[in-house]
């Protein structure tokens, strides 16, 4: 299991509002997020059509470059 060294940020009544990790953590977890994301896509596209690794990957991105450009 991957560890995670977090560090709490308090507010003025020392109630925790947010986390701090180390970048390294913050991009594995993004990869295994990746990760698993492009698993689901392989294993359960909308149209029930089983997807190959290149073509998940290919779909990923596509979705990845839409929410970049709209945000």
């Amino acid at each position: 299991m991957l560890k995670i060294h977090k560090h709490y940020v308090m507010d003025e009544n020392q109630q925790p509002i947010a986390v701090q990790i180390p970048i390294a953590e913050f991009e594995k977890i993004e990869e295994l997020l990746e990760n698993f994301g492009l698993v689901q896509l392989m294993e359960a596209p909308e149209d029930n059509e089983r997807l190959s690794k290149s073509e998940a990957l290919k779909y990923y991105k596509l979705l990845k470059q839409n929410q970049d450009v709209a945000s």
